[in-house]
């Protein structure tokens, strides 16, 4: 990908991230659909652990419940794990409203 992202926010890997089980159909910019599996998430961007043929700097578009449809850049890849960044922030009550339909045990969430 000429150029790289042009992402508006700051790379956040260090931001609060929530543990999720969310299957996503998502739209791959040069490989059409895949399947991706979102292990955590936060305001800024999630990971997934079924990244085999992703690479650094690819661009998606996912469906997240709540938002709709989001772009995202993978920022970091290691192994089958990769690391995606969200073209702008989510904003707080709506990422809340995000975790409490995705991860709907209340043990799992983190204190607010």
């Amino acid at each position: 990908m000429a150029g790289g992202a042009n992402l508006s926010v700051t790379e956040m890997r260090r931001a609060a991230r929530h543990p999720v089980n969310y299957s996503a159909l998502v739209e791959h910019f040069a490989h059409g659909d895949m399947h991706l599996h979102v292990c955590n998430l936060s305001a800024h961007g999630f990971m997934v652990d079924n990244a085999e043929r992703l690479q650094r700097g690819d661009r998606i578009m996912i469906r997240l419940p709540i938002v709709g449809r989001i772009e995202a850049y993978v920022i970091w890849t290691r192994d089958v794990r990769a690391g995606f960044q969200f073209e702008r922030i989510i904003r707080l009550d709506d990422f809340l409203a995000i975790i409490d339909q995705l991860q709907p045990n209340p043990r799992l969430r983190r204190p607010r």
